[in-house]
């Protein structure tokens, strides 16, 4: 095959779990152009992903939505002439897209079968996602050599983050913590006040400066915490672009966070990280990038795991970790 589709899915850890697909599409077929369908949030991920040739964007929430831009975005697909299409998203809508875009090849997994000519068995959906986005492949024959997530940096991003740490205080030789406290949902995230007291211990036992990202949303919580811990952070939420984010994360001498893209971005491009886990699982969800990696996860008793409960009450399983687990955590990556 020379010229390969890739369907991607939507979600933003997901778009970091799926790059071993890419690597094992280019090992498999060196010469051939790899293109990836996908939304614009994962684009924004995924063009750190050195394996992926081309982008064809499908704006589902914008122009796509109305039907003569599907067939628009039909025809050019078509025009592109692919060899075959692999589908990680399991969505009917981009099965018929690819189908009636006339891809002779077409394999993915789910309800979109009938309109699939290598559907893939997709039996074992509670092992890890990488894993699960390379049975795609594997379903195919395609054998898999490697399952880590990997994103590269880009060197105008690592000087323009070097400035806005060197603004903020931070020189480029001092060591410093990067404590996301964001998630994409309320139950995931580690509470407020352990952030709060999480920072003044490595600020005083270690030295380490703390850096705090996150998008607009987190701005808040990341001045509270600044406040309240008595000695100077740097409040880097709303303030970087995805590449500068990529950049901190890497030069952190540890990142800590829930279960949240962060966590795997982080990860992918080689930090080592602390993850913090309750509703969902490391063995599903966990970092699979190439830095060292602790998860803290509590067995508080609930009759299922993971459980992705949006409405529990209570939220004991990211309450019950305690700011020592993740000093003691952190204190396994020290010489």
């Amino acid at each position: 095959m020379n010229n390969i589709l890739v369907v991607n899915i939507n979600w933003l850890g997901d778009a970091v779990f799926s790059t071993p697909v890419f690597k094992a599409l280019k090992q498999a077929y060196p010469q051939a152009n790899i293109s990836c369908l996908c939304v614009p949030r994962v684009k924004e991920v995924l063009q750190y992903c050195p394996y992926i040739d081309k982008f064809i964007l499908y704006d589902e929430r914008g122009k796509h939505r109305w039907l003569w831009k599907k067939l628009k975005l039909i025809q050019y697909v078509r025009r592109q002439k692919f060899d075959a299409a692999f589908l990680l998203h399991r969505s009917m809508t981009r099965g018929l897209l690819v189908f009636l875009a006339g891809i002779p090849k077409r394999i993915g997994y789910g309800k979109v079968k009938s309109l699939l000519t290598h559907p893939v068995e997709m039996d074992a959906e509670n092992i890890h996602r990488c894993d699960f986005y390379l049975k795609v492949l594997e379903g195919y024959g395609i054998k898999v050599r490697e399952r880590v997530c990997e994103l590269r940096l880009k060197i105008e991003d690592i000087q323009s983050m070097e400035a806005k740490l060197s603004k903020a205080g931070i020189a480029k030789d001092e060591a410093y913590a990067v404590l996301n406290t964001g998630g994409n949902w309320d139950l995931k995230r580690w509470p407020i006040e352990s952030f709060v007291l999480l920072a003044q211990q490595l600020n005083r036992e270690f030295g380490l400066k703390i850096v705090l990202p996150g998008s607009d949303k987190d701005r808040l919580d990341a001045a509270y915490i600044k406040q309240s811990i008595g000695v100077n952070a740097a409040v880097m939420a709303g303030q970087t672009s995805l590449g500068e984010s990529l950049a901190l994360y890497r030069q952190a001498v540890i990142v800590i966070s829930a279960d949240s893209g962060p966590l795997h971005l982080a990860h992918s491009v080689g930090a080592d990280v602390i993850g913090i886990f309750g509703p969902t699982r490391p063995e599903i969800t966990g970092p699979r990038g190439n830095g060292r990696v602790e998860i803290i996860i509590k067995d508080v008793g609930c009759n299922k795991a993971p459980c992705y409960h949006l409405t529990c009450s209570k939220n004991i399983c990211m309450q019950s970790v305690t700011v020592e687990n993740v000093i003691d955590a952190f204190k396994k990556f020290r010489p």
